[in-house]
């Protein structure tokens, strides 16, 4: 991608490289057959830089991508423009409606994130389908978990709707499972050691929702050493994720999300709170072995222990972990899936 299309004119806003936009975008499919490569926009937020992550990707692929957003993230800096907005509510509002008006030109694809869009989904939508803008709606995970179908029917305004494990699919039904994915071309695995006393990370981002007061309490009685991860740069905190031994994500959620991918793609056994028919059809779909050990507040203690014992074991399910990574959450892959969503707008 081009760095005009990044830079400060026009607030960086969907500047086309040449010639203007066409009126109306009549499909997807067209737009990519014309010669022009499609031209999508995902936005608002980067949340746990899974939208960074796409835009990179289709970009590898001849999309003409771009991620913007509201305001860069602290752990998660990363975008194309971010919008800066400040002052009270009126004033933010039209730095969004200002930024819809430039991107609409130059966007066939509005790739929607965690629940928000633009402006007011009640006006987003209406002048995405008469503008003639095609739209998704990727969820993330609390923005839909616990949530009824009342609080959550914005989403089918949207013409495609996304979640990222069969664990929040039932949520949201009707919606496409697209796995979130790593770039691993450049990611080495960096196996368990064989140390008599293994250390166990635990990374949360909230200590209430990932269940961390009984991490602690687990490993109290372990011959181990715990390794808390908080309030780090991503970069800086996958540093200390390379030197575990164990991994424990949450005990709440019932799936895992992007801390635990990343620590199974490194080779490490990754210990997790799991919902049983999630695995099940997971394992259907993908026709592999989810080879994430399964634990609660409560039976914690006694999931470790074989791992803390055990290096040969703790090895074992590292090597399958980054298989599993492989198959299910490659990048490259999930940019295949993402792209038959857009074809099929």
């Amino acid at each position: 991608m081009s760095q005009s299309l990044h830079n400060e004119e026009d607030e960086g806003i969907g500047v086309e490289r040449a010639g203007t936009a066409d009126a109306a975008v009549p499909n997807v499919g067209a737009r990519r057959a014309s010669g022009r490569p499609l031209r999508v926009t995902l936005c608002p937020v980067n949340t746990a830089g899974v939208p960074w992550t796409l835009a990179q990707a289709l970009r590898r692929r001849g999309i003409d991508a771009k991620l913007v957003v509201f305001e860069r993230y602290g752990l998660h800096p990363e975008a194309d423009v971010s919008l800066d907005r400040s002052g009270g509510f009126a004033r933010r509002q039209a730095t969004q409606w200002s930024a819809l008006a430039r991107l609409l030109p130059h966007t066939d694809v509005f790739h929607f994130v965690f629940g928000l869009t633009l402006i007011p989904q009640s006006l987003q939508f209406p002048i995405l389908r008469a503008t003639r803008r095609k739209s998704v709606m990727h969820y993330l995970g609390s923005d839909i978990r616990g949530k009824t179908p009342e609080q959550l029917a914005y989403g089918k305004k949207a013409g495609a709707e996304i979640v990222g494990s069969y664990d929040a699919i039932r949520w949201v039904p009707e919606a496409n499972v697209i796995p979130p994915g790593i770039d691993l071309s450049d990611l080495t695995p960096t196996p368990p050691s064989d140390r008599e006393r293994p250390v166990i990370l635990h990374a949360p981002s909230s200590r209430g929702r990932k269940g961390t007061e009984h991490v602690i309490a687990a490993v109290e009685d372990l011959d181990a050493d715990l390794e808390i991860v908080e309030g780090l740069r991503h970069d800086e905190a996958f540093e200390r994720y390379r030197n575990a031994d164990i991994v424990v994500d949450q005990l709440n959620a019932g799936w895992y999300g992007l801390f635990a991918i990343e620590c199974m793609a490194l080779g490490k056994p990754v210990v997790t709170f799991l919902h049983d028919e999630a695995v099940r059809r997971t394992e259907e779909a993908f026709g592999t072995t989810v080879p994430i050990v399964s634990a609660t507040a409560e039976t914690l203690r006694e999931q470790l222990r074989p791992l803390v014992a055990d290096a040969a074991e703790r090895q074992r399910l590292g090597k399958a972990s980054r298989a599993y990574v492989e198959l299910v959450h490659d990048q490259e892959r999930i940019t295949d899936r993402l792209l038959d969503v857009y074809a099929r707008l």
